[in-house]
């Protein structure tokens, strides 16, 4: 899928996606370092082509130093530097299944450290890894995160048959 079809076929943008995590966390008395937001954002978006060969978002992700980013949402969010997201924010609307990755995303990674979940971006194998270049900001293809995530549910899966069987 090219970029061009991700952005014809996205669901949302990259910045609803951001709103609905923000609101999530504010419902859980939680708050959002704009790390930790571009985290979820860019793996809610993984797990949701990972399901439904759709992008949740349009927008391109690229491999910066830190880690995957949507550059919407760093220059949205960059003002907070490395404290919390406080902006006000619409809690948004979404169709039942994006609301239902979501919030696995957010009970699954929500509890994360923003630190960790970065970590977790750069290992060996992830599509930032695998597209990185100091300096460059390269473009990680939506079928190069789409088969991330489902390389991730293959292997839980065979986790949990393994438990099962013992």
């Amino acid at each position: 899928m090219s970029i061009q079809q991700a952005e014809r076929n996205a669901i949302l943008g990259a910045s609803t996606v951001a709103d609905w995590f923000l609101c999530r966390a504010r419902q859980a008395g939680a708050v959002l370092t704009p790390m930790k937001l571009l985290k979820l954002v860019y793996i809610a978006h993984g797990w949701y082509l990972a399901e439904t060969d759709r992008p949740l978002f349009g927008e391109p992700v690229e491999a910066w130093r830190y880690g995957p980013v949507v550059r919407s949402l760093y220059e949205r969010f960059s003002v907070h530097g490395s404290g919390p997201v406080t902006q006000r924010i619409h809690c948004p609307d979404v169709d039942d299944d994006v609301h239902r990755t979501m919030e696995i995303v957010w009970n699954e990674y929500g509890p994360i450290s923003a630190r960790d979940l970065s970590r977790m971006t750069h290992q060996q194998g992830t599509p930032w890894q695998r597209v990185f270049s100091d300096g460059a900001n390269n473009v990680i293809a939506p079928t190069t995160i789409r088969d991330h995530f489902r390389e991730l549910a293959e292997r839980a899966k065979e986790r949990v048959e393994k438990e099962v069987d013992v």
